[in-house]
């Protein structure tokens, strides 16, 4: 059994990204191993007991939630104090985590549920997107001028949402939102974190992923 650090991941899945951008951020070397949802690697679901991404495998232990991955990996090390955030981060990244990504998945995989209106769940997650305009209001990022673990928490399903309907979304009333969403696109820890690799194999020589 390998003793260095092993992420699974799947390149365009937001939980994964998050994950992999408080890595790269905190500089933290792991191996990274791609896998396709539809091919998973058996090897992949002995680490992850719910055979979802993203799974960081340590040498005591396995951390599935994309929030503790990213927590354990800038509690290594912060260079840009992302866990030095306001309180109410926390309670965003909840929010996002539970009644934002509902909505979203219900407007983006509306076919999956035939039971609910799918315009209805496109006004929840408006609603909630209006409020992140208006906290952007005269800030680079959620809390000033500098990002924090609560904008690299929840751009990656903002980037989801965006892109169900992309003319859509760029047409509203949401200027700050917007601002912020293309700033993190336009980045360099965007660009990083958003390399394409193979799907891992059981002989392939290890594949390091670090800021």
């Amino acid at each position: 059994m390998a003793h260095h650090p092993i992420l699974w991941t799947f390149r365009r899945c937001p939980y994964a990204m998050r994950a992999r951008l408080a890595l790269a951020s905190s500089g933290v070397k792991v191996e990274l191993r791609e896998i396709r949802l539809r091919e998973k690697p058996q090897a992949f679901l002995q680490t992850s007991a719910s055979g979802t991404v993203p799974a960081l495998r340590l040498s005591d232990q396995v951390i599935d939630e994309s929030l503790d991955i990213m927590v354990w990996a800038l509690e290594q090390n912060d260079p840009q104090r992302l866990l030095d955030m306001p309180k109410e981060g926390w309670g965003q990244i909840a929010e996002n985590d539970g009644p934002f990504k509902a909505a979203l998945d219900h407007t983006k995989y509306a076919t999956r549920y035939p039971e609910i209106d799918q315009l209805t769940e496109r006004r929840k997650a408006t609603s909630y997107l209006v409020n992140l305009d208006r906290q952007l209001n005269g800030r680079s990022w959620l809390f000033g001028d500098r990002p924090t673990l609560a904008d690299l928490a929840l751009l990656p399903f903002v980037r989801q949402f965006a892109h169900i309907d992309r003319e859509w979304f760029d047409a509203q009333e949401w200027p700050n939102l917007i601002a912020w969403l293309d700033r993190f696109l336009e980045s360099e820890a965007f660009k990083h974190v958003m390399n394409k690799y193979s799907p891992w194999a059981e002989d392939d020589a290890p594949l390091w992923f670090s800021g």
